[in-house]
């Protein structure tokens, strides 16, 4: 049985910083094609934040790739994104994702696993 669960979202000040985790079990998330984070705002499309692939290879969405930084650690099992610099239109539920035949720049409908989200407030 596959899940993810997210944690490290919450309320922050423009500017300020917060590392979101992805505890996988049931998977091993360096196995996993790909990995990644996205994010959805009510009313909007779910969006992709940032994916990394077994090889390492990742890919930001263009308004965050000087701000966020995606990362697995192999030993826990668990995916990472540090986010930086954060704004007002960061704000939204962040989820992780995994799949085995996904690729890094595939949407999110071509995910299957996913966490629950955790939100992150930006003010």
């Amino acid at each position: 049985h596959v899940q993810l669960v997210e944690s490290g979202g919450g309320s922050v000040q423009a500017g300020g910083s917060l590392r979101l985790s992805c505890a996988g079990t049931g998977i091993h998330l360096s196995s996993a094609f790909c990995v990644g984070w996205f994010r959805q705002v009510p009313g909007k499309e779910r969006e992709g934040v940032a994916v990394i692939d077994s090889d390492g290879d990742t890919a930001y969405a263009e308004s965050m790739k000087d701000r966020f930084t995606i990362s697995v650690d192999n030993a826990k099992n668990t995916l990472y994104l540090q986010m930086n610099s954060l704004k007002p239109e960061d704000t939204a539920t962040y989820y992780c994702a995994a799949d085995v035949l996904a690729g890094i720049q595939d949407p999110p409908s071509n995910f299957q696993f996913w966490g629950q989200g955790t939100q992150v407030t930006v003010s």
